[in-house]
């Protein structure tokens, strides 16, 4: 199962609408992000998750035998996501895997979802694409300037795939922890040690103005 949070309103992108609704070459953000995982066929269903006055989603999405559009969306990702693993409770079994991706991340291909499938599908705990740190880490602390050794430093990126009563536990545990911002920092946080997949850059997440050029450049290329 793959599951897609759409709930958040891309405050740091100022346009009129949500970041996911924006379009990227004639088509929607979220629409490209949906389309990556109704492709592949290993991807049993996809559930987007997006708030329940969504304005927007019937416009872009329409349920099928593969997508079911969920309006429960919460106030934070892990509320999105914590509450379209509780309509999934009576569908997946406790170590079904899912697949947790962001709504703003349109580049996602079949080659990169192989390559997380086929890696994580025998770990124990489940994995997350991911970029190695490449360049030279800057960290402001008060009035100070330091770098920071690059060395092990790694560019979190989506599809996380973890055992669904696992991730559900996890996120739970995590509910008062302002460091989660992702499910993998949820199930580290459980004391779990999730595998890092090696991603790619055109797997981008829209958050300025600007990533959409680029957004718009590794879709020219693959298209």
């Amino acid at each position: 199962m793959a599951l897609i949070p759409a709930a958040g309103v891309g405050a740091r992108m100022g346009g009129a609408l949500p970041k996911q609704y924006m379009e990227v070459r004639g088509k929607s953000i979220l629409r490209r992000t949906v389309d990556a995982f109704l492709r592949y066929s290993r991807v049993a269903h996809t559930y987007v998750v997006v708030s329940p006055d969504d304005a927007y989603v019937d416009h872009v999405l329409a349920d099928s035998r593969h997508l079911t559009v969920l309006r429960c969306g919460g106030a934070t990702r892990r509320d999105s996501v914590r509450n379209g693993l509780r309509h999934l409770q009576a569908m997946l079994a406790p170590d079904d895997w899912v697949l947790v991706h962001d709504a703003a991340r349109p580049g996602l291909n079949m080659e990169l979802l192989s390559r997380l499938i086929d890696n994580v599908g025998g770990h124990a705990v489940g994995g997350l694409l991911a970029l190695p740190v490449v360049d030279t880490v800057k960290r402001v602390v008060g009035d100070k300037l330091e770098t920071v050794a690059r060395d092990g430093l790694w560019l979190a990126q989506t599809p996380q795939m973890f055992r669904y009563r696992l991730l559900c536990d996890a996120l739970d545990a995590a509910a008062e922890v302002t460091a989660v911002t992702d499910e993998s920092s949820a199930v580290e946080a459980a004391g779990y040690a999730p595998l890092l997949v090696e991603g790619h850059a055109c797997n981008l997440k829209v958050t300025q103005p600007s990533d959409l050029e680029l957004v718009q450049h590794f879709l020219k290329a693959k298209e």
